[in-house]
């Protein structure tokens, strides 16, 4: 994948109206809203605000990119187009939705593996997503249920010696038992990363379940 494709790959923070982050986007689904003037971005800048429209936010983008006063343009990851060079926003806010976000993450294979961070929770190695399969700690042929506090991320070889067995009746031991996640996951994996350090300030925890599109 080249830079451009990168960049425009690249994710987003999406507020309502009222500052409450709900989702997560990538940098083409941004751009539009803020052409069409659904949303404008936010910088922060030490715990302060900016706040820009798309035809401010690309003269920023334009003084930053020819190294005048402004943003760090090596924080962010750019565009260019025939007519500039713009930068991806890394925050921006809906001007005309209210609605609260989703309080419910969802339970899915991509959910369950970033919780458990590609680890076999059985024998802790980290592996490639492809590499890992979901295993009912209670099997199915147990009854077992298909819910957080049941499934683990378990590499190949792990889940061929379990087989059909709980833990208990396999002598293998859960490195930390399953639970539900407070929090969205996979948002919580890219809050490690400095580059989406300006998200930190509007992940309250009452909103952690922002929903990835």
């Amino acid at each position: 994948m080249d830079g451009q494709a990168s960049a425009l790959n690249s994710h987003v923070l999406v507020l309502n109206k009222l500052w409450m982050a709900i989702r997560v986007v990538d940098a083409r689904r941004a751009f539009t809203l803020l052409f069409k003037d659904l949303a404008e971005v936010i910088r922060v800048d030490d715990g302060s605000y900016a706040a820009y429209d798309f035809d401010n936010w690309a003269d920023a983008s334009a003084a930053a990119h020819r190294d005048y006063d402004g943003f760090a343009a090596q924080d962010y990851e750019w565009v260019r187009t025939v007519r500039m060079h713009i930068a991806v926003p890394k925050v921006i806010r809906l001007l005309g939705y209210e609605k609260l976000p989703r309080q419910e993450v969802k339970l899915n294979r991509r959910n369950i593996f970033a919780r458990d961070r590609n680890l076999c929770q059985y024998c802790g190695g980290n592996f490639a997503s492809s590499e890992l399969s979901l295993d009912h700690v209670v099997p199915r042929s147990q009854q077992g249920l298909s819910t957080w506090t049941n499934l683990v991320c378990c590499c190949v070889r792990c889940n061929a010696r379990k087989g059909g067995r709980t833990p208990d009746q396999a002598r293998m031991k859960l490195i930390v038992p399953p639970r539900r996640p407070k929090r969205n996951p996979v948002i919580g994996l890219r809050l490690g990363s400095d580059k989406y350090a300006d998200w930190k300030q509007f992940l309250d925890q009452a909103y952690w379940s922002v929903e990835l599109k």
